[in-house]
């Protein structure tokens, strides 16, 4: 009998089991894949597809900085004095170069001058951030940029075009007043951080230029502008494929800002200074608006928007004469003689009596020092003492105000103050007192009689600058308000508060009539200290002026002259015209002009104040209005002079008597003026 063979499938039923798990699992592991990815695909597609198509837009396009037009800058006559220009440049693309250095050694063949700024050129190339253009050459010929545009295809990553770069139209007329542009630097960066502010995105542009100095600087933020920004489309590397125009934003110009200066004066004013150095103020007497404000020697201010090579500003930065100085608002001296009509006023409200007589015989003893004057004058009151600017008169009588008094004077009359005309950069200058004396000295803190008669003529410690006696001679002149200088006269057409918006002068009417009587006279009267270098030459129009010679070392026991520049004593003179009907005033400073104010200072003065007066329809009409008929009778008088004070009382003033005088520590006073 033949056994039946026995079938086990324990083994069997453990395999299909692990199979069927594993297909169970795998399938289920598959299952939520599927699912997941399916869920995946419609967040993608349905619930975040906004979101996405954006950022590949953005990833398409991009927009690039457009530097604005920087704002206008005008004189009061609508005349431009910083504009802008069409200039063609070269720039280069770093990430869109294969070889830098072989892109720029064919560059430097076709323009050889930026073989010079290589180094410039690769340290601002790396420095800009990706795919940011960066000039290499501005101003470009009409040759230089066609010859660019033949080796085009040789030339990868540069490209040429035409931008808006600043322009100075008068060159150094406005170089001080008005400043100018330049590259933003890291210290600008550095400021603008350090204020708590962030630098906007448009300073990072290597082609945007800020204001350096003036009021480029100073309304920086006005004059700059809105950028704006072309839309481009650009591949996987950033690089631009076509420009989408309907997606780009036009820049803002910046704001047009208008000066009260005028153009013609202030051209003629540099032209009058000629190889000089100085400064020349005028201002209208009436609302204190600044016509001209002129630093010479001067330079051209196109140069700095470029980049100014440096041999070039080492030239300007060495010069002993400091073009690069703005004289009329830095640049303080000593104001001689000019000072002479404030310690008149000081001597007034010190009640003393303008027709007492001081006999000058061309030196004067304080203690033991001999101060001398620059002539003998005999017998002097207040009035010829301002004509004849003679010192010894006020030697004689400056103590009787005091120090303090003739400071606080010289303050009222704008003297140790800046002023709110919208750029900075003012000095202030120095009135002493016998509280600076205390501060100044400690060890010898006590003020000296002798002290006071230095400053009582303008010398010694006490510095102003020109815009100074510019207000000065405005306020004397005005003879009302102490008037204010005013530059800016609007910003994107919001005028400025006038400078005749200000307090009353704190002088009698009486007093400053005969302060101004003295220098009438000083112009007019023929023994005047300027009368020949005064005279307009323009009908009845007169001027009145004052002038001055300051010292510029000590002279010890040397000679006064000297051929050296450096040496020489400095120029003043200050003026205001008509007489009759105040518009104008004018200060003029000749730095170590040497001789008198009449030499140098009166006779530039006297140009200016030509060209103001001309200018003014009113004055003009006045001076071709016809003569009046002469006089049929005889002459009531043939003594009567422009300007001269009716003849005064006879009151002698002895000489003071020698005083004793303690040594001192202070700074020693000069002894000697010459007006002439």
């Amino acid at each position: 009998m033949s056994s039946e063979p026995s079938i086990f499938f324990a083994d069997a039923n453990e395999r299909q089991g692990s199979f069927l798990r594993r297909t169970f699992v795998v399938g289920g592991l598959t299952v939520l894949g599927v699912t997941a990815l399916v869920g995946r695909l419609g967040q993608l597609q349905v619930v975040q597809a906004q979101e996405y198509a954006t950022l590949a837009t953005q990833n398409q396009f991009n927009f690039r900085l457009v530097p604005p037009p920087r704002g206008l800058i005008k004189d009061r006559n609508g005349v431009v004095v910083a504009g802008n220009r069409p200039s063609f440049r070269v720039l280069i693309v770093r990430d869109e170069t294969k070889d830098l250095d072989q892109t720029l050694d064919l560059l430097g063949r076709l323009l050889p001058d930026t073989m010079e700024r290589r180094r410039a050129i690769i340290r601002d190339v790396n420095a800009a951030r990706k795919f940011m253009p960066v000039p290499v050459k501005s101003d470009l010929s009409w040759e230089e940029f066609a010859k660019v545009n033949q080796y085009a295809n040789e030339l990868p990553g540069v490209m040429v075009d035409m931008n808006e770069a600043r322009y100075y139209p008068f060159g150094g007329a406005f170089a001080h007043v008005v400043g100018y542009v330049a590259k933003v630097s890291d210290r600008d960066v550095k400021a603008i951080r350090d204020a708590g502010k962030d630098p906007p995105e448009m300073l990072f542009n290597p082609a945007f230029r800020i204001g350096k100095q003036g009021i480029e600087k100073a309304l920086d933020e006005d004059l700059r502008g809105v950028a704006g920004g072309n839309r481009v489309e650009v591949d996987a590397r950033g690089r631009v494929v076509a420009e989408d125009v309907g997606g780009s934003r036009p820049a803002v110009p910046g704001a047009e800002v208008v000066l009260t200066l005028d153009a013609d004066v202030q051209n003629r004013a540099l032209e009058v200074m000629g190889d000089e150095s100085g400064s020349c103020v005028v201002m209208d007497v009436r609302n204190g608006d600044i016509l001209c404000m002129v630093s010479s020697p001067s330079f051209d201010p196109n140069l700095f928007v470029s980049g100014v090579p440096t041999r070039i500003y080492r030239a300007l930065a060495d010069y002993e004469r400091k073009p690069l100085l703005d004289k009329a608002l830095g640049g303080t001296f000593p104001p001689g003689s000019t000072f002479k009509p404030t310690t008149a006023l000081a001597l007034l409200a010190a009640g003393v009596d303008p027709e007492i007589k001081v006999v000058c015989n061309g030196a004067w003893r304080t203690g033991n020092r001999v101060q001398r004057c620059w002539g003998r004058h005999g017998a002097q009151n207040m009035h010829d003492a301002i004509k004849n600017s003679c010192d010894v008169y006020f030697y004689a009588m400056c103590n009787r105000a005091g120090v303090d008094r003739i400071r606080d004077t010289a303050r009222e009359l704008g003297f140790e103050h800046t002023f709110d005309i919208g750029i900075a950069n003012q000095k202030k200058g120095l009135l002493p007192s016998t509280e600076w004396k205390a501060r100044t000295f400690p060890r010898d803190p006590v003020w000296h009689p002798g002290e006071t008669t230095s400053v009582a003529i303008g010398q010694g410690a006490i510095t102003v600058n020109a815009l100074q006696l510019a207000v000065m001679t405005s306020r004397l002149a005005n003879a009302k308000k102490a008037l204010q200088p005013r530059l800016i006269k609007s910003v994107g057409g919001v005028d400025r508060p006038s400078g005749a918006e200000a307090p009353d002068l704190p002088f009698k009417p009486e007093h400053l009539q005969l302060v101004r009587g003295g220098m009438i006279a000083v112009a007019n009267d023929r023994s005047g200290t300027a009368y020949r270098q005064s005279q307009l030459g323009l009908g009845d129009l007169q001027m009145a002026g004052k002038t001055g010679t300051a010292q510029s070392r000590d002279y010890g026991s040397g000679p006064r002259k000297s051929d050296i520049w450096a040496l020489k004593d400095h120029n003043l003179f200050v003026a205001f015209a008509p007489i009759d009907e105040p518009r104008y005033a004018v200060a003029v400073i000749i730095e170590h002009g040497g001789k008198g104010g009449a030499t140098a200072g009166a006779p530039r003065a006297r140009e200016v104040m030509r060209t103001v007066l001309l200018k003014d329809p009113d004055m003009r009409a006045r001076i071709e209005r016809p003569p009046p008929p002469e006089p049929t009778g005889p002459p009531e008088s043939d003594d009567i002079v422009a300007g001269a004070a009716p003849p005064p009382p006879e009151i002698a003033e002895p000489d003071p008597a020698p005083r004793p005088r303690a040594p001192r520590t202070g700074p020693r006073p000069y002894y000697s003026e010459d007006p002439r």
